[in-house]
């Protein structure tokens, strides 16, 4: 039984009448349940609505720092009413993006730190996207005591002195399919050391697919790939992958798909 941690399956990500087909191919893999993320308020919105209607999918909702621009009193208050919702289990995708840079770095920060503090408000655990800023993105979780709430490190693509410093702050690290690229020296350095307690598996669909699917949009079906990986690295059985990866969702969220 996988668990796909992160996965965009609404909006300019996945086609509405895709959907389905996609779901019935990632769960004859084996994959029973998926951790469907927003990244503006539109988007959020059809997420929820796609959580509230499918078994097997839970929501996280935020704004992402690519849509950080977007952010204003409206999105505030409107994203403050949605992840109350029972079907929404993080706050996010939030965070920094200072490779792309497609919002401007102060605005990044201060949207960063008000979901931060949404997350505590509501209780719930942060779903945390970085990139191009470790340093940075580790100083306003700290400042910012987000260890109150904890939270995933998606798409993990760090080295191991950061991955300790989250893990010491309580997060989890969510490997996707970049462990399976042979030059990822670092990250499968990390997902081989990680405590078992701690990590988890996700696609990121429809970017980053895994070998041998490179270059191809992604999917949560393929996450079972990156399962093998982390296994492989681990010296560890898929199953006992699958095992840990849904037993440390539900540890941290409260919710484990039935299979």
């Amino acid at each position: 039984m996988l668990v796909d941690a992160h996965c965009h399956l609404t909006g300019s990500y996945l086609a509405h009448d895709q959907v389905a087909a996609t779901l019935e191919r990632a769960r004859a893999e084996g994959v029973t349940g998926f951790i469907a993320v927003g990244t503006d308020l539109e988007d959020c919105q059809a997420v929820l609505e796609l959580a509230r209607s499918s078994p097997g999918i839970q929501a996280s909702l935020g704004v992402h720092p690519h849509e950080a621009k977007s952010w204003n009193d409206t999105v505030a208050r409107e994203l403050d009413a949605l992840v109350q919702d029972s079907n929404v289990r993080f706050v996010g995708e939030t965070g920094l993006d200072w490779h792309y840079d497609l919002s401007p770095r102060d605005q990044q920060e201060e949207v960063f730190r008000a979901q931060i503090r949404l997350a505590k408000k509501v209780r719930k655990p942060l779903m945390i996207h970085t990139r191009s800023a470790p340093g940075e993105t580790l100083r306003i979780l700290r400042e910012e005591d987000a260890q109150e709430v904890r939270g995933i490190i998606h798409c993990f693509s760090e080295d191991k002195a950061f991955a300790q410093e989250a893990l010491d702050l309580g997060f989890y690290l969510s490997f996707s399919g970049i462990v399976t690229f042979k030059n990822a020296r670092a990250i499968r350095e990390v997902a081989a050391w990680a405590p078992e307690n701690r990590i988890l598996v996700e696609t990121d669909a429809p970017f980053l697919a895994p070998t041998p699917h490179r270059g191809k949009p992604n999917e949560p079906a393929f996450v079972r790939y990156t399962a093998d990986q982390v296994a492989e690295l681990r010296g560890i059985s898929s199953l006992r992958v699958a095992e840990l990866s849904t037993r440390n969702l539900e540890a941290l969220c409260g919710w484990a798909p039935s299979s």
